[in-house]
This record gives C-alpha cells, sequence and structure tokens, in this order.
C-alpha cells in the first residue's frame, strides 16, 4: 500500500497519494475552491507567497495557500449602477 503524503494547504491537513498536483489538493478541500481554481478566480501560492501552477506537483510537507480574488469577473453588472 502507497503511503500519503501530509500536504497543508490553508488551515486544513490533507493526506494525499504521492504524485498529486495543486488541483489534486485544491480539489480534496472541495468542489467549490476547486471550482474557484478551475475559473481563475482563486490560485495557489506555495509557503513563499510563489504562485503555482495548477498541475505542478506537490511534495511531502508543502505548505499551501488558497487565494481567492475578491475581484468580480468584468461583465458582472454593478448593482448600484
Amino acid at each position: 500500500m502507497t503511503e500519503l503524503m501530509p500536504v497543508f494547504i490553508n488551515d486544513q491537513l490533507l493526506r494525499l497519494p504521492p504524485g498529486a498536483s495543486v488541483a489534486d489538493a485544491v480539489s480534496a478541500l472541495g468542489t467549490e475552491a476547486a471550482d474557484q481554481l478551475a475559473v481563475g478566480s482563486a490560485h495557489v501560492t506555495d509557503g513563499r507567497g510563489i504562485r503555482l501552477a495548477a498541475d505542478a506537483p506537490i511534495h511531502a510537507g508543502a505548505i499551501l495557500r488558497l487565494v481567492v480574488s475578491a475581484r468580480r469577473e468584468q461583465d458582472q453588472a454593478d448593482a448600484h449602477s
């Protein structure tokens, strides 16, 4: 049996299989987080604040941060206009 590796994302400890990607880690948080990453309203940084590609492999003990943008998409109408 393959040992799962510990990965930290935001305030959660996840256990993922070796070879998992950044997107796999975000998907383990839930579908809302995965959807935000997929549409570009969120991105992931490493422990140093460097943005990571969704397909980048992660290693045991990785510290990741899911950053959700407060900006709305340009085609959304302003509620006050």
